[in-house]
């Protein structure tokens, strides 16, 4: 239900967008960003071995949304710049940014004000339906998009990742099912397993461990959605995932820092 209503307004949004005038904009804009910034830094961040500055071997990627379509908003005092710097300071490895902005309130803005912030890498989290947003993205500041298979089709999926790549972007590919997996198992590096159906928004924790064992042991693989307590990354730690995708539990505490501290403090000592 919110899926298809999110594509229908993302894509008219995009028609008004599809102008040489505004790609010649967006890639202006890319040419005057001081700090040249590469493929490579997403992927590695979630890629490094070692102690975690958590504490823990699973890397997190903390995500900025102010809202959601099945929660309404979950932060009133909603400051990106001092959240960004917050998550740098608690240990994260990347940040990821909600810049679909009709259900979750969210901005190409808000993605540039963070990169002004913080050196973490930075995930444009988005419902991306066309080439002009990858452009967009590498514009205001990301290192990384995200393409999600059940929006895209398989070729559209493989054209995007590579022209992604040729920009400078990382790709997180998301995937829900077994049959999503199959159409990128093949070629994607960074694999994100959405514990959360988008056709109902529904959330199945299960899901990350059900799809881990199809994913060849070379890849990156990042759990998103559902993750809220310490139980919950356990199973994670065991079966080898990488990183974890977290907002929703972090964004709804008045108080974040000691969210973030009780959920990635010591793991493996607290069992």
């Amino acid at each position: 239900m919110f899926l298809s209503e999110i594509i229908r307004q993302k894509q008219e949004a995009v028609r008004e967008k599809k102008t040489k005038k505004y790609l010649a904009e967006m890639k202006s804009k890319i040419s005057r960003t001081p700090k040249k910034r590469g493929t490579g830094l997403f992927q590695e961040a979630l890629s490094r071995k070692g102690p975690h500055p958590t504490g823990t071997p699973l890397h997190l990627i903390a995500e900025i949304k102010k809202a959601s379509p099945s929660k309404g908003i979950l932060r009133e005092d909603f400051q990106p710049i001092e959240i960004a710097g917050l998550y740098e300071r608690s240990g994260a490895s990347a940040i990821s940014v909600l810049t679909e902005e009709n259900f979750f309130m969210g901005s190409l803005a808000i993605l540039e004000e963070v990169r002004g912030k913080v050196s973490l890498p930075l995930l444009r989290k988005d419902f991306l339906t066309d080439e002009i947003e990858i452009i967009e993205g590498k514009a205001f500041g990301a290192d990384a998009i995200l393409l999600i298979v059940a929006i895209l089709e398989p070729v559209q999926l493989r054209e995007y990742f590579l022209q992604a790549k040729e920009t400078g972007l990382d790709v997180l590919i998301e995937v829900h099912s077994e049959k999503e997996l199959e159409t990128v198992v093949e070629w994607a590096p960074v694999i994100g397993i959405n514990n959360r159906d988008l056709a109902t928004f529904n959330v199945d924790t299960g899901t990350t461990g059900r799809l881990l064992k199809y994913i060849p042991s070379d890849r990156v693989v990042v759990s998103e959605s559902g993750l809220s307590k310490k139980e919950d990354l356990f199973p994670l730690i065991d079966a080898g995932v990488h990183a974890v995708l977290i907002g929703e539990a972090f964004m709804k505490e008045k108080e974040m820092a000691p969210a973030i501290e009780k959920l990635f403090p010591k793991l493996k000592d607290e069992r």
